[in-house]
């Protein structure tokens, strides 16, 4: 039995979302003409028969700034995004079945995940050379709107969305630790209340940041209270990346909560310690996830199964703290 199809699916065409899609990006009939390759007045037509299939609902608003979708237009906007993706789902379904191309895989990488995951990846490639690996590397906010957008076959992230509908594997533990410069006075200190490090100018990653979300946590859980939403500690500095904090910790600009992924080399090398914090490390788990709703291809497929079996050989160890190391010593002799 056929299924029945909405009035406003009988009368829409891909080429009516498509040209009004153009015009949004473009700002103009005629930049949207120019993009599609068609001439104004047909532009035009095919806004206006996309309208009267929606009851004439404007789809647009104009302002100081230029054309911008109305509310109704952002919902347009998304059924387009929806369609381009299951078009190119199908695209790379058929070639993989009809042997054309080895396919192709768009991954999403916290930018925590980045001191392990890509040698991960090229393990993979390595493998299967023929795939082509699109990699995006972001932080939390940025990697959960891809997955949103259905722009990810498959993402490495740390603390995946609970308002999408996704496929989650454990790929292995995510320890969280506070580290300081060598010389910080209390390095080599047993169970360090987290209080007692509250005046300590700590520094901080943008808000979006897995990182960022979970001192907040820990801090809140002993009691302090964030000065404001954008300032959790007085003296605070928000710095852009992890590899930036890492170089200011190690010139005395200040400690820092971070991955024990992220730091594992300098802690080994000297350049950084540890601080023995009671509660820490903050153990949280990776995660490979996947938006149920999206095919998952022969090649996504493929790196999903390698990750599940390999990842884990592919995280960083961390050096014990001078103070667990002599708890072990204590308790073997």
């Amino acid at each position: 039995m056929k299924e029945k199809l909405s009035p406003f699916a009988r009368r829409t065409s891909l080429r009516q979302l498509r040209a009004f899609g153009a015009y949004v990006r473009a700002g103009s009939i005629s930049g949207a003409a120019e993009t599609l390759g068609l001439t104004p007045p047909a532009v035009s037509q095919q806004l206006k028969l996309l309208e009267e299939a929606l009851g004439r609902v404007p789809l647009t608003l104009r302002d100081r700034e230029g054309v911008r979708p109305s509310e109704a237009g952002e919902e347009v906007l998304l059924a387009l995004d929806r369609i381009e993706a299951a078009l190119a789902d199908c695209a790379a379904a058929v070639g993989a079945l009809a042997g054309l191309e080895r396919g192709s895989v768009a991954v999403g990488v916290v930018s925590t995940a980045k001191y392990w995951a890509p040698f991960a990846l090229a393990a993979f490639q390595r493998s299967r050379p023929g795939v082509e690996l699109k990699v995006r590397v972001g932080n939390r906010q940025q990697i959960v709107a891809a997955l949103a957008g259905l722009e990810l076959d498959l993402a490495i992230m740390g603390y995946p969305p609970e308002d999408q509908p996704l496929e989650r594997a454990t790929l292995g533990d995510h320890p969280h630790v506070i580290v300081a410069p060598p010389d910080h006075p209390r390095v080599g200190a047993r169970g360090i209340p987290i209080g007692e490090l509250a005046h300590e100018r700590f520094l901080l990653r943008e808000p979006g940041s897995g990182t960022r979300a979970l001192l907040r946590r820990l801090l809140e859980r002993a009691g302090i209270r964030p000065v404001s939403e954008e300032l959790l500690l007085p003296g605070a500095a928000e710095i852009g990346s992890n590899e930036t904090i890492k170089q200011a910790v190690m010139a005395g600009m200040g400690i820092a909560l971070l991955s024990a992924h992220t730091v594992a080399a300098e802690v080994r090398e000297g350049r950084l310690a540890v601080l023995d914090v009671e509660g820490l490390p903050i153990v949280r788990t990776w995660y490979l996830v996947r938006r149920r709703d999206r095919r998952i291809l022969p090649a996504a497929r493929a790196l999903w199964e390698h990750l599940l079996r390999e990842a884990a050989s592919f995280l960083p160890t961390l050096p014990e703290t001078p103070a667990a190391a002599a708890d072990r010593r204590a308790a073997i002799g």
